[in-house]
């Protein structure tokens, strides 16, 4: 046994729990650290709080003299949490969150004072020169701006006020993942109140609304830093499946370890104090993996706290010296993680759009948005696709636990009965039976039906259950403003041709507005009834149904990614204006970019894994096997190999998979170096199709050494100890 390896276990054996104490309540806790409408009331100035308000309700402009109030404001109440910083805490096209740290510290005639004014507030000028840009600007050019978004309110974490911000570039373009959010944000508010206003005039505003579920492993920190595959990509590149792993399903929501409760504990006191409304905690499928939900809350807050949300987590878990793992398949051969984002829209009054009510109106208002939102899923499925796509969810998607790369809807059958009727409906005007019938009998029991209709098909990436929408397919790395936004500018998209439609039928036709409705839903549920799919998603029936029906199946990223750049998309974005060409191109550029990289480093450290740790073992090992054959023919001559026969059967199988290792070691070198030749499109297919199919292969021989060789001697932590350590 490597003495890295021998080392981590025995700290591991030796770790005793930090005990977490436990003295308030959480609803005494909950947002203490934030700077919310409660505490802008208690430290703002009454013009300057409506300022604020009529910001976020209404995006009307802050003036200077008012922002400078309010920059007094947030600084005495942020010093008086303990701050001696301030940030522009904002989402760069990295994946993470950057920050640059300034005091609150001026000096004036020999003196110093603390100081914060509405310039720092509403914008600052952050180095832009490092951070992924997709050839909006060129390298020398390293200006960029963080501007203030007063939607999501300020918070102090440790001794820094951060202030959530978006960040563009000097032309404009934005160089983030919240600009384009905020933006879809507003376009499906626009539509979705317009319809709206065909069932409640009262209705002035629709916010879509976000519920994220994170899924992620555990590891003690020892054994990570004893794995440098781990360390370097967040995942384990090598390793043979344990004996037990989740075949006895013991672990789904089993009793958690005391360590991990002690974790959980922690973590969610940190985040009551930022305001994060963390509610679920459970085990989930895989051994050392587990899962935290919170309350629904808006998009553009949840989007903001989910970030947020893994900067604790690793912050909290370093404490309890655990190493956090967010990659979608850190272990072969067991359960990857997600982050299911459950998704809806709800009105200023109070309704939940896709939730049915108790009037034939109120599910008639259901049944618009719930089929309008299929049709835009239909229409845009390639794209829904792209939103999530990344060389690590590429490992989760399709597999035992994860949704196809095929989007389909799932709505239960029940509710596909009820479109069923719905399109067979009458076309133009519908007689007093009909309505009658129409509204009593099919729409007015839609409540009842859902009653037993919450079930959810856990193949299905698009999946409603009850009250919302669950998008499954999104990997647990991801930031959730990705899938958000596309989700978003879809749903306006279709909202405003329905909205035309509708208008036109009963402007030309002469249609009452509930028949018009009717006739267009008719027409919704026909021309989308090829995304809906109730069955088995992991079959390959499935993969051949869904061909037949016209679904896109793209299964790696590179793949995927190239609907973002296809002129429907560009189209849309402009349209609904989210994002104009060059921000889109960027984006596409970057995450291809991204893509080859992680593809890159993976390659990498894999063959210096398989060169450097695992053939000197295994040769070690031969030796000693050698070794024992030569004094077995010493002690009996000719006859030895009768003797020794299973020790030369060993050394030969250690020959052939050291052969393996360094054949496929050197033909994937060979291909990386093509690959690094090769720019955009071409360099990301040859990185997902000639260099990454060495992996599987390498990685074969690597863990048949991994069951040959002494225990003693393998210098790789392995999966039962990463996976079983509590």
């Amino acid at each position: 046994m490597s003495v890295l390896r021998f080392n981590a276990l025995q700290e591991v054996l030796n770790r005793k729990p930090l005990i977490v104490e436990e003295n308030e309540r959480r609803s005494e806790l909950f947002g203490r650290n934030v700077f919310n409408e409660q505490a802008m009331r208690q430290h703002m100035t009454k013009e300057a709080y409506q300022s604020v308000m009529d910001a976020i309700e209404f995006g009307t402009k802050i003036e200077r003299t008012t922002a400078d109030q309010i920059a007094v404001s947030m600084k005495d109440w942020a010093l008086s949490k303990g701050a001696t910083h301030y940030t522009h805490w904002f989402q760069p096209l990295t994946g993470a969150t950057a920050e640059k740290h300034d005091a609150f510290f001026e000096t004036f005639d020999g003196g110093a004072m603390e100081k914060f004014d509405g310039s720092q507030l509403v914008q600052q000028e952050p180095d832009a020169s490092s951070f992924p840009n997709g050839g909006i600007r060129n390298t020398f050019e390293a200006r960029g701006y963080t501007a203030w978004d007063p939607t999501s309110p300020a918070f102090v974490y440790g001794t820094t006020l951060c202030i959530p911000t978006v960040f563009v570039a000097y032309t404009g373009e934005a160089l983030d993942n919240k600009a384009p959010l905020l933006r879809a944000l507003q376009a499906v508010d626009t539509a979705a109140t317009a319809v709206c206003k065909y069932f409640d005039k009262n209705v002035s505003k629709v916010n879509a609304t976000l519920g994220w579920e994170q899924e992620y492993f555990l590891i003690d920190t020892a054994l990570a830093a004893s794995r440098p595959d781990i360390m370097m990509t967040g995942r384990a590149l090598l390793g043979h499946a344990p004996a037990k792993g989740q075949q006895l399903d013991d672990h789904y929501f089993g009793s958690i370890p005391t360590r991990v409760l002690n974790f959980m504990r922690d973590l969610e006191h940190e985040c009551m104090l930022l305001g994060v409304p963390v509610k679920t905690r459970h085990n989930e499928v895989a051994p050392n993996q587990f899962e935290l939900a919170p309350i629904f809350e808006e998009a553009n807050l949840a989007v903001d706290h989910n970030s947020l949300l893994m900067d604790v987590m690793e912050k909290v878990s370093q404490r309890h010296k655990f190493k956090v793992l967010f990659h979608e398949k850190p272990f072969a051969g067991i359960n990857g993680s997600g982050k299911h984002n459950n998704w809806s829209l709800s009105t200023n009054t109070g309704v939940n759009l896709l939730s049915p009510g108790k009037t034939p109106m109120k599910n008639l208002q259901f049944l618009t948005f719930f089929v309008n939102t299929i049709k835009a899923v239909h229409d845009y499925e390639e794209l829904i696709r792209a939103s999530i796509a990344s060389a690590s969810n590429d490992h989760r998607l399709g597999a035992n636990e994860a949704p196809p790369a095929i989007i389909s809807v799932f709505i239960g059958t029940q509710l596909s009965e009820v479109l069923d009727e719905l399109e067979n409906v009458t076309k133009g005007k519908l007689s007093p039976e009909e309505k009658t019938d129409l509204k009593l009998n099919i729409v007015g029991k839609i409540p009842e039906i859902l009653l037993d209709n919450t079930d959810r098909n856990r193949t299905s990436p698009f999946a409603f259950t009850g009250n919302k929408f669950e998008l499954r397919a999104v990997g647990s790395w991801a930031n959730c403003a990705g899938p958000m936004t596309v989700l978003n500018t879809i749903i306006a998209k279709q909202l405003i041709e329905f909205k035309e439609e509708v208008d036109k039928l009963v402007d030309t036709k002469n249609l009452k507005k509930d028949e018009a409705v009717f006739n267009v839903l008719r027409e919704y549920i026909k021309a989308s009834k090829n995304i809906r799919f109730e069955g088995d998603g992991y079959g390959e029936a499935w993969e051949k149904e869904a061909k037949k029906r016209g679904l896109s199946n793209n299964k790696t990223t590179p793949e995927a990614l190239k609907a973002k750049i296809s002129k429907k998309a560009i189209s849309l974005f402009e349209e609904m204006g989210v994002m104009n060409k060059v921000e889109v191109e960027a984006r596409h550029e970057i995450e291809l970019e991204e893509y080859s990289k992680r593809i890159q480093i993976e390659s990498r450290v894999l063959g210096d894994i398989a060169r450097n740790h695992v053939i000197p073992t295994a040769i070690q090992y031969q030796n000693t096997l050698i070794e024992n054959v030569k004094g077995l023919k010493e002690i009996f001559g000719n006859n030895f190999e009768k003797y020794a026969n299973e020790q030369i059967d060993l050394i030969q199988k250690i020959s052939s998979h050291i052969a393996g290792i360094n054949s496929k070691v050197e033909l994937m070198i060979e291909e990386r170096k093509k690959a690094n030749k090769l720019e955009g499109q071409k360099n990301a297919d040859a990185y997902c199709n000639k260099v990454k199919p060495y992996f599987d292969e390498i990685r074969y021989h690597c863990d048949k050494l991994e069951l040959m060789v002494d225990d003693n001697l393998w210098p790789l932590t392995k999966y039962r100890e990463l996976l079983f350590t509590r």
